[in-house]
């Protein structure tokens, strides 16, 4: 188990953390670590709103990610102007919009419904009880960030994603698929790791 949490940490790009988990349980990883501490360096910066000094690290270590998808920059870039909105910064935001974000998504309807969105921030005072405050909250930083993590994983022909999630997916599938056969232990909520009976249907009647 300790092997998985490591690997979910040095996968995610949680590096300290993985530092830390691994001194206090003598657990290690064969997993590179200079690509570690870059993306843990890249998730900080997302993660910090610093969306400007995350774009130059990604591009100077991996220029190719940033010229092949499109998505990806544009998001980025996305969230760039939010990070403009944020501090107050309207005139940036629209000129950064524009330069960056308009030209990329004329042509694709899914990432103008994003850019219009994102522009629509600009209309309320009071953007934390808007329809859009899902946009505004440090969640938005994280979806951002997820994303950069795997397209660098790829780039370095490594694993996309960890294999604890893997494991809790392949869990709550197979419960689900036992539920009303047999009685066993259930896990219904996978951050509190609680287990409660559950009965089979012969059980039930």
């Amino acid at each position: 188990m300790n092997n998985f949490v490591m690997d979910y940490l040095v996968t995610e790009g949680y590096y300290e953390a993985a530092v830390a988990f691994g001194r206090e349980t003598g657990t290690t990883t064969s997993a590179n670590v200079s690509s570690a501490i870059e993306r843990t360096q890249i998730r900080k910066a997302i993660q910090d709103g610093d969306i400007q000094l995350a774009m130059e690290l990604l591009n100077d270590a991996h220029p190719q990610i940033l010229e092949e998808q499109s998505g990806l920059l544009f998001h980025l870039q996305q969230q760039q102007v939010i990070e403009l909105i944020r501090a107050g910064r309207t005139e940036a935001a629209l000129d950064y919009a524009q330069e960056y974000l308009a030209p990329r998504s004329e042509n694709n309807p899914n990432l103008l419904l994003e850019l219009e969105r994102t522009m629509a921030l600009l209309i309320f005072d009071d953007v934390s009880t808007s329809p859009l405050a899902d946009l505004m909250d440090v969640a938005q930083r994280q979806k951002t960030a997820d994303e950069v993590n795997p397209c660098i994983l790829r780039t370095q022909l490594e694993e996309a994603e960890s294999q604890l999630p893997v494991l809790l997916k392949l869990m709550l599938w197979m419960q689900d698929r036992l539920k009303g056969k047999v009685v066993f232990p259930v896990i219904e909520d996978v951050l509190v790791a609680e287990p409660i009976l559950a009965p089979s249907n012969e059980a039930a009647t």
